[in-house]
């Protein structure tokens, strides 16, 4: 067995608000793994837009502008505590952040087969009720409400620590939890099939990028929207179109490079200004789709559009457990690849932080403790 320390690096969420509320600090104690539960070496961990949304207090209803603003480094000082979590709630402070993990078992809890220390494992970060999973609302986020892997220790229920046979890096690895489930299940809910045409907002991120592949893997025809300077990188994910967000003229651009001039989904994370056009250019039946609202969370609803041209709007955040055993799949077949936009030390989190909320790359940031 692995000689396991009694303390730790671990960075620290010290409330909601701007980069000085995380805090890195040694000497953190090492959990000790429950009945059911196991204990992980972590060794690469994805940053994600909840990760900020959460320290920022951008999930508070008080909070009107995107994610992308001064707010999102400063923090959002009118925002309420109370409601600053993903679920409507307030957090639990100190907080270890962190959903995206890859690493190794070295301990097992009570009611864990012992065969499974040393697995080099992958974690799905909805922890579910054990006793009704499909009850999603006492579901719970690693690295939100219970602590997560912005440390070199974690614990996980077993149930949600899968193996994983990969070439792939750790940092590799760690790209992949948060982004592609999350999009894995936006076109599951969607109901995306072979043939169909989807349009995906926000291309360039992470959860964009994973929707490009997720989408090519069923079949699908994808026209990407990004920035200009990343529309290269966009079609080298697999795009088939790609259009600059900042089309005069969005929605004409969107038709006119659709096959038979028409969408069948929009896979929006973006929200905003961006909305109007997403739902807009739906095809009669057409499906709209949203896990996130990086550039907005309010926009305006013409009922008409919705009623008259029959269409659905479809919000997807807690994602069924196959959702993520599929997704191991995927890389284990190397269905999917990951696209690690740049790494860091976990110490650098406030830099790494600041960087990915400029918005200036393509994929995932990972730290490594």
């Amino acid at each position: 067995m692995t000689d396991i320390p009694s303390t730790m690096k671990a960075a620290l969420l010290l409330g909601n608000g701007g980069l000085e509320v995380l805090d890195v600090r040694n000497g953190v104690q090492v959990p000790t793994p429950d009945a059911h539960e196991v204990l992980i070496r972590v060794h690469a961990c994805g940053m994600n837009n909840t990760d900020v949304n959460t320290r920022s207090g951008w999930y508070s209803k008080s909070v009107t502008e995107g994610t992308t603003s001064e707010g999102g480094e400063a923090g959002f000082t009118h925002s309420d505590d109370a409601d600053g979590g993903w679920g409507g709630a307030g957090l639990i402070f100190p907080r270890i952040q962190g959903a995206d993990v890859a690493g190794t078992i070295v301990a097992v809890g009570a009611g864990v087969d012992e065969s499974r220390i040393g697995e080099r494992i992958m974690i799905d970060p909805w922890i579910r009720d054990a006793d009704d999973p499909s009850d999603f609302t006492k579901a719970r986020y690693f690295g939100s409400e219970l602590d997560g892997g912005f440390a070199e220790y974690t614990k996980a229920p077993a149930d949600n620590v899968y193996r994983v046979r990969s070439e792939l890096s750790d940092v590799e690895i760690a790209s992949f939890a948060c982004s592609y489930q999350t999009a894995e299940n936006m076109l599951t809910r969607s109901r995306l099939g072979v043939g169909e045409t989807i349009v995906i907002s926000g291309a360039s991120g992470g959860v964009g990028s994973a929707l490009i592949q997720l989408a090519k893997r069923r079949g699908a025809h994808v026209i990407a929207i990004a920035g200009k300077s990343k529309l290269d990188d966009v079609a080298a994910v697999g795009a088939n179109i790609t259009i600059d967000r900042n089309t005069p003229d969005l929605m004409a651009a969107i038709l006119d490079s659709a096959p038979g001039g028409h969408v069948d989904v929009s896979a929006d994370v973006v929200g905003g200004d961006t909305f109007a056009t997403m739902m807009n250019c739906l095809r009669r039946t057409g499906r709209y789709v949203t896990a996130g609202a990086i550039g907005g969370p309010i926009v305006e609803v013409d009922l008409r559009t919705l009623y008259l041209h029959d269409l659905e709007l479809i919000g997807a955040t807690i994602c069924p457990p196959e959702i993520f055993r599929n997704l191991i799949g995927y890389i284990e077949r190397n269905e999917v690849r990951p696209l690690v936009a740049k790494t860091f030390p976990l110490e650098d989190i406030r830099e790494a932080q600041t960087g990915f909320m400029k918005k200036h790359h393509v994929g995932n940031f990972v730290l490594v403790p």
